[in-house]
């Protein structure tokens, strides 16, 4: 299969860790433009990655005689709004890593959804959609919840003006893809120095009368432990065995199984704490990858 040309628009802490794995790892995209609005320090590493860039942005990349197959959106939600119908109209699949939610969300170890644009949720969606699809393979999950921590060092600017989408699409996908019946998402900005991993919990609601039966629990158990394994991800892993709780009345009624997860970077652009990237970018790579694999099976 030859290669398709991929372009990556926002060239901040997310688009550079893709850069990074797309020129090491993608299976079917070669990785030719690299395009922002600023001459910053992605710019520069495309540059001397032998990548064509420009501080055009769009407007330059869809003037290009040859356009790219797949354009990577890590802009922020606004920008993607805007730029989504344009990719679309130039026949560029988009794959948005920003939490806009333009497209079906895609948690490529769980869905794989059908569309010129996906959205790949959040960094926090991502490390946690799976585990909620684990629980509900086995149980019903009326209730889902993430708390996910990340080092502050690893939230450009982009991130930070996206925090209320970034809780609100997280939420949705804990639903749409994870299978709870209804969801929230907490966010919270460690500056601490020297800055921690990224680490989020997950809490699932069950049944009361299933939190004593052993067989419940293990399979529960085996199940949130596949998906960990099943991802792909090296740094992602259970920091401990999932912990079940008794029926609470603030929980009205329910018991509960939480998950403690740290996921570590692989270092590709920032340091193994910014995990958020790593988990992200991976995801957006398999996507892609999956996303040229079901085009040409269809051709």
């Amino acid at each position: 299969m030859q290669k398709g040309i991929a372009a990556i628009v926002g060239p901040g802490l997310v688009g550079t860790d893709l850069m990074y794995k797309l020129l090491r790892c993608s299976r079917h995209l070669r990785l030719v433009y690299v395009v922002g609005l600023d001459p910053g320090d992605g710019i520069s590493r495309a540059q001397a990655a032998g990548l064509v860039t420009s501080v055009d942005g769009v407007d330059w990349l869809l003037n290009q005689t040859q356009l790219p197959d797949v354009v990577f959106d890590a802009t922020n939600a606004r920008s993607h709004v805007a730029n989504a119908p344009r990719f679309e109209q130039a026949g560029i699949a988009a794959i948005d890593l920003t939490p806009s939610a333009v497209g079906p969300y895609c948690v490529p170890a769980v869905n794989q959804p059908a569309g010129m644009n996906v959205s790949m949720v959040t960094s926090g969606g991502q490390a946690s959609v799976p585990v909620v699809a684990a629980v509900s393979r086995i149980v019903p999950v009326q209730y889902a919840e993430v708390v996910t921590t990340l080092p502050s060092a690893a939230v450009g600017p982009g991130s930070r003006t996206d925090i209320d989408q970034y809780t609100t699409t997280t939420a949705d996908a804990l639903v749409k893809v994870g299978g709870a019946l209804d969801g929230k998402a907490i966010l919270v900005l460690n500056p601490g120095e020297p800055p921690m991993a990224m680490r989020s919990t997950v809490f699932c609601s069950i049944p009361p009368e299933l939190v004593d039966d052993e067989d419940t629990r293990r399979a529960i158990s085996q199940s949130i432990q596949q998906a960990v394994a099943e991802l792909g991800v090296p740094g992602y892993q259970l920091r401990s065995e999932p912990q079940f709780d008794e029926p609470r009345d603030v929980w009205n009624g329910m018991a509960r199984v939480a998950a403690f997860l740290q996921i570590s970077g692989a270092g590709d652009y920032l340091p193994p704490y910014a995990g958020n990237l790593d988990i992200i970018t991976s995801a957006a790579v398999r996507a892609s990858d999956q996303m040229v694999e079901a085009c040409h099976d269809r051709a």
